[in-house]
């Protein structure tokens, strides 16, 4: 079939499948993996085309193979493609869908093809119909210059009766994709979502601590018996303390104050993680041979060091220049609790740096952290903290990343929790030893089209276009 544009092209709803839009044919069938094992697929209804405008419609085939080809029309406003409609869609069943584009004179198959997935038939000529969720399947290059596959296990929501892959080509004057029958395989009952995460910052209250602060143990007695007490209270799964908490006040430079990892003020925080089987991050000094890190350690509930951060971004004017060895990673570590990442105080400056956690998949951002230099006054003076300027930096990189961010402030004051839709879960205004609140991880983010807001987040990407982000020799507006 091959239809090139014009109101004809939109209404030739030419039906490729088992049936019209009113048959009664079986809608899955029962087959058998590689492995022996069962499978169970819906049957494809119709494969229909599809174009938000007839001056856009793209040029359309299925080849003899099966294939279902989608072709550029030879202009830049082209978008469109196929609709694959499948039936017997079971309302909280799970779905695995599945389908491949082997592509042809496309510069960036990652940007031009997408396949989304609705459950409810949009009209010919809408994305979307505007009253059902929707979701994208995710993309992925199966080897260098190979095909594209797009893939999602997808919960069918309530009222949904139908399931529409489309597969579009969007923004190419040239080239084409080769889509395969898309697989729709019947998965039964989704898994249970996870259950929600009781997070608890401690950090002492505002200028509570104890004076003078004499020695490591000081710190670590200190912190120990906040974590003791947050875990009677609150019985959290995760607890974030502050930057360098067990040397923070000490008289001395990081490089003599700098502890081994794993070592005894460690093994003594895991006593407390063994404990009340809960998960510490810990800011402190840490010693690395002939280097000292600014770091993060987390202590997984069975009292073992499950990995580190160590800050990426050494603070100006002073740290920067100390002598302490900046990180150089981002790592995000999966727990039963989610994927924990990290940044420390500086660090929230760089917009890159919570981006690129959020980037390795993190659930949680913890970020220990003494203040934030644009959440304070903008004129020479003391400091004077802005909670305005600071719920907005912490708000944004929840919503941005999306993930929940755990900050644990050294002064107490402004330390808070934020879930992944900036709502802010948790406060401390410096009267409270710790705070607590339960994260909703699994939750299903819908925003008012209809669509998975996380989804839209990280499928709205265009990183072929962001080469000036990492070339160094960018300044910003530094630039002369």
């Amino acid at each position: 079939m091959d239809r090139t544009g014009g109101r004809e092209w939109l209404s030739a709803h030419r039906q490729i499948g088992n049936g019209s839009p009113g048959a009664t044919a079986a809608s899955q069938r029962t087959g058998t993996r590689k492995d022996g094992t069962d499978v169970e697929t819906l049957l494809l209804a119709s494969a229909t085309p599809w174009a938000p405008h007839p001056k856009a419609a793209p040029r359309l085939r299925r080849t003899d193979g099966g294939l279902f080809v989608t072709a550029a029309n030879g202009t830049r406003t082209c978008a469109g493609g196929w609709s694959f409609e499948f039936r017997g869609v079971v309302p909280g069943k799970a779905y695995a869908a599945e389908v491949t584009a082997a592509c042809t004179g496309l510069a960036h198959p990652r940007d031009a093809l997408i396949c989304s997935a609705h459950w409810s038939l949009p009209p010919a000529d809408q994305f979307r119909d505007g009253t059902q969720p929707w979701n994208y399947l995710v993309p992925e290059r199966v080897a260098e210059g190979g095909p594209m596959r797009f893939r999602r296990v997808l919960r069918a929501p309530a009222g949904a009766a139908v399931l529409v892959l489309r597969c579009t080509l969007r923004w190419s004057p040239a080239g084409e994709a080769a889509w395969s029958l898309p697989q729709v395989e019947v998965l039964g009952a989704p898994p249970a979502a996870a259950p929600a995460v009781r997070v608890a910052v401690v950090t002492g209250q505002l200028n509570q601590r104890p004076r003078p602060i004499t020695s490591l143990a000081t710190n670590l007695e200190y912190y120990g018996r906040l974590c003791e007490e947050a875990c009677r209270r609150h019985r959290p799964q995760l607890i974030a303390l502050p930057e360098i908490a067990l040397q923070w006040g000490l008289p001395g430079h990081a490089i003599d104050l700098a502890i081994p990892v794993p070592g005894p003020e460690t093994q003594a925080l895991a006593k407390i993680a063994r404990r009340h089987h809960v998960r510490l991050v810990v800011g402190l000094y840490e010693r690395d041979g002939d280097a000292v890190h600014n770091t993060a350690v987390l202590i997984a509930p069975d009292g073992h060091l499950d990995g580190r951060y160590r800050k990426v971004h050494l603070a100006l004017g002073g740290e920067a220049e100390s002598g302490l060895l900046p990180g150089d990673a981002f790592p995000v570590v999966s727990t039963e609790v989610g994927r924990i990442g990290c940044t420390i105080c500086m660090d929230s400056s760089a917009a890159e740096a919570a981006r690129l956690v959020g980037l390795n998949g993190a659930d949680f951002l913890v970020l220990p952290i003494m203040g934030d230099h644009r959440a304070d006054r903008w004129s020479a003076g003391p400091p004077i903290h802005n909670d305005s300027r600071w719920l907005a930096i912490m708000r944004t990189r929840a919503m941005d990343n999306q993930l929940c961010m755990v900050v644990s402030r050294n002064c107490t004051q402004a330390s808070c929790i934020i879930d992944r839709k900036g709502d802010v879960l948790a406060w401390n205004d410096g009267s409270e030893n710790s705070i607590a609140a339960e994260v909703e991880v699994d939750r299903d983010l819908r925003v008012w089209n209809g669509g998975c807001f996380i989804e839209a987040n990280w499928l709205q990407r265009r990183p072929h276009l962001y080469g000036p982000f990492c070339d160094v020799r960018n300044t910003g507006s530094l630039r002369g």
